[in-house]
């Protein structure tokens, strides 16, 4: 028996209902969403199931596809998007933005690391960019009437700031952090 868990219309990831197979479930897809940030798209799913602490059966049980794999992953980083843009709504303006921001950065470079295997094309990745951006959206709109953000920054313009810096190799996360700092103060509106 499985759970369907849907961000928007037509876009969802079947969970198992049963705790210990949604467990296995929740570990193969945090093992997976590491290994492909290490290794790509082509990182071995013996790796990802032994990461999991899960036998090869119960991945292919779950994920019968590579494919049915890299969706999930992206969807489910997608979903932790959207929660977190809920989790932080009502923190001040700017607080709330910049720490979607900074959760979205992680979902970057999840997609980067498997951009090559997702179908740009597909309703699917176009659910999750529609669930993605109606989450987002709300948090700059809100940074910008509290005079805090450029009126003249767009939500597109924000992410791809953003996915700019992901694109780029930093010594350790303090670097990163620091850079995407100083790329925020850029559409920053300070007194």
């Amino acid at each position: 028996m499985t759970e369907k868990v849907t961000i928007a219309p037509g876009v969802a990831v079947r969970r198992p209902h049963r705790a210990d197979a949604r467990r296995n479930f929740d570990a193969l897809l945090a093992a997976a969403r590491e290994a492909f940030a290490q290794n790509g798209t082509e990182a071995s799913l013996e790796d990802i199931a032994r990461r999991a602490g899960v036998g090869i059966g119960t991945l292919y049980r779950n994920f019968p596809t590579r494919q049915d794999l890299f969706d999930a992953v992206y969807v489910g980083e997608v979903e932790e998007l959207c929660r977190e843009a809920e989790q932080v709504a009502e923190l001040p303006p700017w607080d709330a933005l910049g720490a979607w921001l900074r959760r979205f950065v992680d979902y970057a470079a999840t997609k980067r690391a498997i951009s090559e295997a997702l179908n740009r094309d597909s309703e699917m990745f176009r659910t999750c960019r529609e669930a993605m951006y109606a989450a987002g959206e709300p948090l700059l709109a809100r940074a910008q009437e509290a005079g805090e953000v450029r009126l003249d920054v767009s939500f597109d313009d924000v992410l791809r700031l953003v996915t700019g810096i992901t694109a780029v190799g930093f010594v350790d996360e303090e670097q990163r952090e620091h850079v995407l700092g100083i790329a925020l103060d850029g559409v920053r509106i300070r007194p």
